[in-house]
């Protein structure tokens, strides 16, 4: 089993499992950490003052402050000054979409991250910037626009960098019913997670339709050969079900799934990507204040 890093740091292969010998069983949740090579050293996002972070762009590595969340006695930025600015929260698997795109292409210096603290959030960030009150947000030619999968598509079709949506024509169809797939599998998940017992047959179905997936294309270990928005789209989800399945409901997610466990494995070589992971101790105590266990 691969675990996704979470710590952004590496962890320690300590024996190969599953029917995929190349697919290694990595420490659980934080346990027998590698310290080299750490990625992102930071405080806990919204309380410090900062988290310094490196990113992959198409032409290298990134260095970046992270600023502390915005709440509700923080002054709101310069709005609408030709900036593009980006509105997250550290913690929404929606705002990390968008995220995680900015930094492939290399945007750190072209799109500001203006991180909402949501537990506190600022009066001004509905009044004048998104009425709809949620994240992400992006603020770009003097308008501003919301839902993640038409940001991701949006910023990889308005800004420079590296193209995120494939130009064959059968992986753009593939690429689109992917996309379309992602709120199906998200309510699949969620639903088994709600259920007074858990139901292994039940809970596995959405992540068999996710190895199925993998395996059109024999090209890369992506959902379309190579990285792009479709693996976007779903890594931030899967980064918070596998941690918690595993921990809570003593099922992994990878058993008997070698594509997702390589999946996950190539997704935390991606440094846009680990900037914006979160550790998994963080998913699983979010997770059960949702979810009953």
């Amino acid at each position: 089993m691969a675990t996704f890093n979470l710590s952004h740091q590496r962890y320690i292969p300590y024996h190969t499992h599953g029917s995929n010998p190349k697919c290694q069983k990595w420490s659980n949740l934080g346990l027998q950490l590698c310290l080299k090579n750490p990625i992102v050293f930071h405080g806990s996002f919204g309380k410090s003052n900062i988290a310094v972070a490196l990113s992959a762009t198409g032409s290298g590595i990134v260095k970046e402050v992270l600023p502390p969340a915005f709440n509700s006695s923080s002054d709101p930025p310069t709005i609408f000054d030709g900036i593009p600015k980006l509105y997250i929260s550290y913690s929404c698997p929606y705002a990390q979409r968008v995220w995680i795109t900015r930094n492939y292409k290399g945007l750190q210096d072209k799109i500001k991250l203006v991180p909402i603290d949501l537990h506190n959030r600022p009066s001004w960030y509905k009044e004048k910037v998104y009425h709809e009150n949620k994240v992400p947000a992006l603020e770009h030619n003097n308008q501003v626009m919301g839902e993640s999968l038409d940001l991701i598509r949006y910023i990889d079709s308005n800004f420079e960098g590296p193209s995120l949506f494939p130009s064959d024509p059968v992986k753009r169809e593939f690429a689109e019913e992917l996309l379309l797939f992602t709120n199906s599998f998200y309510k699949a998940v969620t639903t088994s997670l709600k259920e007074d017992k858990m139901n292994e047959a039940a809970a596995s179905l959405p992540f068999d339709d996710i190895e199925t997936a993998l395996s059109k294309f024999d090209d890369g270990p992506f959902f379309l050969g190579q990285f792009s928005l479709v693996d976007i789209a779903y890594a931030p989800f899967i980064e918070r079900f596998q941690p918690f399945f595993l921990e809570v409901k003593k099922f992994d997610i990878t058993d008997s799934r070698p594509k997702l466990c390589v999946w996950i494995e190539e997704m935390n070589k991606i440094e846009a990507y680990r900037q914006t992971q979160r550790d998994a101790k963080e998913h699983v105590e979010s997770y059960k204040k949702r979810f009953s266990t």
